[in-house]
């Protein structure tokens, strides 16, 4: 069974937020790297770039099949997480400890919007 993990919050299309302060740590939920394969590729905006919550931010790559992800939330990037850039496949290894990026929240309202674990155990 996929591990999920307390204290995060969860996308019906199994990305996750961490939250520490007023960033956001988003990735790929254990599930997702999971049915996805090997990743290969991992697609990342740019620092500074926009995102919304419920549209693309970019895509995940395995030998399998595409898919893109949907940002959880809205906000500023800060940070991408560049090790991913020349090892995707660490999301496959761990992808709670290897988000794909961080963002500076705009609304964290939004966050109710979302599941926590057990409500994702459910889905």
């Amino acid at each position: 069974m996929a591990k999920v993990i307390k204290g995060l919050y969860y996308s019906e299309s199994h990305e996750y937020v961490r939250v520490e302060c007023n960033y956001g740590y988003i990735g790929i939920t254990d599930y997702a790297q999971n049915a996805l394969g090997n990743i290969v590729y991992v697609d990342m905006p740019e620092v500074d770039d926009e995102v919304e919550a419920g549209e693309e931010f970019g895509a995940v790559e395995s030998v399998k099949a595409a898919s893109d992800l949907i940002s959880p939330v809205s906000g500023t990037v800060v940070e991408v997480n560049e090790a991913l850039e020349d090892q995707p496949e660490l999301v496959n290894q761990d992808p709670y400890e290897n988000w794909i990026i961080k963002v500076e929240l705009s609304d964290k309202a939004e966050l109710d919007n979302l599941m926590d674990a057990d409500e994702y155990e459910k889905l």
